[in-house]
């Protein structure tokens, strides 16, 4: 069982004097209830600090699975699948199908192997993209400070729009979430608490289109009873050497000081002291920086040829470059990332002196990286990023020490306001014919 305050509630939550708030028709109440006395939805949050609390989380739910089946009512009941085909991985699944264990980041034939019966849709991006801006747009309208987290995610925090708006951050927050659902024709899930880290934590515990709460004082008994791997930050690994210390829930970090834990597990370990008990001291930061962007391809077969594996690189690399020249930013480390036939990963990095944004550049970067992975090896997967993220203002100065680079990155200007024009399949490299 879940623990108490999962769906908002505290213990004894329907005792006279809890506020609630109908997510429905958005009546308040001093009164805990099952069911709304004005409109009849069950749909209530209760909970003694329903209108002092201003940090929120909001996760859309099944994001890209939920977008298709609002496109295509007839798979509203069906197990859907989003990612590519068997060779792919499951970028998004549907509640549906993860009744049947099916996850998110799981190799495709495993997810067809636990859910056969599974609908599985290419990904749309451009359509997914348009959908998060415009409901980042919806909460900037609510505040300034949207902290974006990926596409489909943000923190909020709700300070000080209460005489904004003529409610509390509470009210304000399941408007937004109602609109949402209005307007975009899917749900979110809404953690509110006193900081981030219990904001998120509380947005993933009651999925999906949930609304949870978690007050001040009964943050640290209301972690108690988790596992520790509810703590943000905290994977597979680090939660097996958890275990064998005989950690494996949240009250179990409580009962060590952080003077314990730091020299046990190092920084992680300060950082586990005080969250353990809830306290995180970290501002929602409005715009969220990018930190990186990449491309990558999974292959309908596995590839050990060099070449072969060059071509698919610069295909991934003018894609990156193309979206880099769209934002306006350029980035210093190029990464290399493969995954083989044993699905074990591979990735290597080099950070240049300037950032870049040519495609050019980058290729011939993650070539050198590439040239000594292609020994043989079977890969199933590759793709390329940049991170130390920046304006391009300072991308790509001229470079002394190779006068043909200046003549390469006007070459690559003028492909680039070609295909801008006739569309990108019009002109190409060389370096994509098959020999």
């Amino acid at each position: 069982m879940p623990p108490d305050g999962i769906d908002g509630r505290r213990p004894g939550a329907h005792d006279i004097g809890m506020p609630t708030l109908c997510r429905s028709c958005f009546t308040e109440t001093a009164e805990a209830a099952s069911i709304c006395g004005r409109c009849g939805s069950d749909l209530l949050v209760t909970h003694q600090d329903l209108n002092d609390l201003s940090t929120a989380h909001i996760d859309c739910d099944a994001f890209y699975a939920n977008i298709e089946k609002r496109d295509n009512p007839e798979l509203k009941d069906k197990p859907v699948l989003v990612g590519g085909g068997k060779r792919g991985v499951v970028m998004a699944a549907c509640y549906v199908a993860r009744l049947a264990g099916v996850h998110s980041a799981m190799p495709m034939f495993k997810a067809l192997k636990a859910c056969p019966e599974a609908v599985v849709i290419k990904p749309d991006m451009t359509k997914y993209v348009a959908v998060g801006r415009s409901i980042r747009e919806m909460m900037r309208n609510v505040t300034p400070l949207v902290e974006p987290i990926s596409i489909d995610e943000a923190f909020l925090d709700l300070k000080g729009t209460s005489r904004l708006h003529g409610a509390s951050p509470a009210h304000t927050v399941a408007r937004l979430a109602a609109n949402i659902q209005t307007r975009h024709g899917i749900t979110v899930t809404i953690g509110l608490s006193h900081n981030k880290f219990l904001a998120k934590l509380a947005s993933g515990l009651n999925k999906p289109h949930g609304f949870t709460i978690i007050g001040r004082a009964e943050t640290s008994d209301f972690l108690a009873d988790l596992p520790v791997s509810h703590i943000w930050g905290v994977g597979k690994v680090l939660q097996k050497k958890l275990e064998r210390d005989g950690i494996t829930l949240i009250g179990h970090l409580q009962s060590h000081n952080e003077l314990e834990l730091t020299a046990r597990y190092g920084q992680m370990g300060h950082r586990l002291a005080r969250l353990c008990h809830g306290h995180d001291s970290r501002k929602v930061v409005a715009g969220g920086r990018r930190k990186s962007l990449s491309s990558e391809t999974t292959f309908e077969e596995d590839i050990t040829d060099a070449k072969t594996l060059k071509r698919i690189l610069w295909r991934q690399t003018e894609k990156v470059s193309a979206s880099l020249k769209k934002e306006g930013i350029g980035g210093r480390t190029i990464t290399l990332k493969l995954k083989s036939a044993s699905f074990k990963i591979r990735t290597r990095s080099q950070t240049l002196s300037h950032p870049t944004q040519t495609a050019d550049v980058i290729y011939r970067t993650a070539e050198l990286l590439l040239e000594n992975e292609a020994n043989g090896t079977a890969y199933r997967l590759l793709g390329v990023g940049l991170s130390a993220l920046e304006q391009s203002d300072h991308c790509d100065p001229l470079d002394l020490a190779d006068p043909n680079a200046q003549r390469r990155k006007q070459a690559e200007a003028a492909v680039d306001k070609i295909r801008a024009r006739f569309g990108r399949n019009v002109i190409g490299k060389g370096r994509m014919i098959e020999k």
